[in-house]
């Protein structure tokens, strides 16, 4: 069904929302039976994709124990995108020509699918594609446990809360990469079809801006929740202790990257909010929900997790993991099971005590340098953001394998595996893109030096730390 050419079924939203609502303070046990429904409904719905009838076989599509199947990687699944899929109607050819627009973000496809695509940060985009019945399930989550605490009060609340999912009288401000169909940009512009207020009371802001618009447009728009990375929300701390943003936003909600206490202090001292944070993927949009008393709870009636080493063996509760395998059970349209997530997670072993069942968790998300260059006002620097440089590159420029490090104060140096003319045309792509963004951020002229046939170093968890400083 759509509403306002959206991807919605108010009627499946209202049913995950009960659901919801009564899973959040259940038991283990009630939690773990409906894992246990959703994992078999998983697998058969899985056994209609050409490529999980090959890796499930007969017998593993009738047990809901997942821990005998093999792990996949987005590289397997995107390489058999066509046969990935359970709906034959869904060709990758034509998916990669509709995200190619970003004026197109939000717009259903096929009239009922919602599709967003993922950074290249594990060496591959990937396209993730979601019907009505899982995006219920994402609204009813958001509206449910990731609500803004400092809401206003006066929307929806219960069974009715994910028709409210914004608040019909808060003003929200998505500071985001608005050069793509990324998951943030998409499903903001998705809830903007559905709910027509959010059209004056919900704007998104680009990152690819000059900082001097951007706050500008800030101050005009004055904003009660700020919803952003949390390098960017740093950034715009720094501007609001310059004098020269002047809002006083209620809430700010940050996810995508890691939010360390010293930023989070921060962010409360100088806006006087609350900060909520989240832990999200293109996968599954609302992985883990952070409740009053500062803990992510990971959102397991509707995503299993599973810390694993380096040989995809479990991992023990308060040991930090090589990678977590992320199951997706909303999504019956792209399976998504024992899939790398690449990220590194530590499962608490102790129960919160807000009073939720769901599992704690700690995430140790992406941490890329913020990069600071000579600004042209005299005495000052430009901070330079890693979600933007690494838009700038992977949009403007078409490269998804690289490393960014600045070497001095105006020197960048971008590091390739490409060789022999590839590797030049790229780097002469990414060195105009990079020096027209950081003049067009306010910098000096900055260089940008290339080194084809490198390879891209990675963490533990095979993610390439993608922007750094030094050599």
């Amino acid at each position: 069904m759509t509403v306002a050419h959206a991807v919605f079924d108010p009627m499946g939203l209202q049913a995950a929302t009960l659901d919801v609502v009564a899973a959040t303070h259940a038991t283990p046990r009630l939690i773990a039976q409906r894992q246990q429904q959703r994992v078999l409904r998983l697998l058969e719905a899985a056994r209609t994709s050409p490529l999980y009838r090959e890796r499930l076989g007969v017998e593993r599509a009738r047990t809901s124990d997942l821990s005998r199947l093999p792990p996949v990687t987005r590289r397997e699944l995107m390489a058999r995108f066509d046969d990935w899929v359970t709906d034959p109607a869904l060709r990758l050819d034509e998916l990669q020509d509709f995200v190619s627009d970003p004026s197109r973000a939000g717009e259903p496809w096929l009239g009922r699918y919602v599709v967003w695509e993922s950074s290249g940060t594990s060496g591959k985009p990937g396209i993730f594609v979601q019907d009505a019945q899982a995006m219920a399930v994402y609204d009813a989550i958001e509206a449910v446990r990731h609500r803004p605490p400092c809401s206003t009060g006066r929307g929806l609340f219960g069974a009715f809360a994910a028709f409210d999912v914004l608040g019909v009288t808060d003003q929200h401000a998505v500071v985001t990469a608005t050069g793509g169909h990324f998951a943030s940009i998409v499903s903001f512009e998705r809830l903007r079809r559905i709910n027509p207020w959010l059209a004056s009371s919900g704007r998104s802001f680009s990152l690819l801006q000059p900082v001097d618009e951007l706050v500008q447009a800030l101050n005009a728009f004055q904003p009660t929740v700020l919803a952003t990375y949390p390098t960017a929300a740093a950034l715009l701390a720094g501007e609001a202790e310059a004098g020269r943003l002047r809002i006083a936003p209620r809430c700010i909600m940050t996810g995508g990257e890691t939010l360390g206490k010293a930023v989070r202090e921060r962010l409360t001292r100088v806006f006087g909010a609350q900060v909520r944070n989240s832990y999200g993927a293109s996968e599954f949009l609302p992985i883990a929900w952070e409740c009053a008393h500062g803990h992510l709870h990971v959102n397991e009636d509707w995503v299993l997790l599973e810390p694993v080493d380096e040989l995809y063996r479990p991992m023990p509760r308060g040991e930090r993991s090589h990678s977590v395998l992320l199951t997706n059970l909303a999504n019956l349209v792209q399976p998504l099971i024992r899939y790398d997530l690449g990220d590194q997670v530590t499962w608490s072993g102790q129960r919160c005590s807000c009073g939720s069942a769901l599992p704690v968790i700690e995430v140790r998300g992406r941490s890329d340098d913020v990069m600071q260059v000579p600004s042209q006002r005299k005495g000052e620097t430009v901070s330079l953001l890693p979600m933007a440089l690494c838009t700038v590159i992977e949009e403007e420029c078409g490269v998804f394998d690289f490393q960014l490090r600045q070497h001095g104060p105006s020197t960048l140096v971008l590091r390739l595996p490409l060789r022999d003319q590839e590797a030049d045309a790229a780097i002469a792509r990414c060195a105009d893109a990079l020096q027209r963004f950081a003049a067009m951020q306010g910098a000096r002229p900055i260089r940008v030096l290339g080194e084809p046939g490198c390879d891209v170093p990675r963490g533990r968890s095979g993610k390439a730390c993608r922007v750094a400083m030094g050599a």
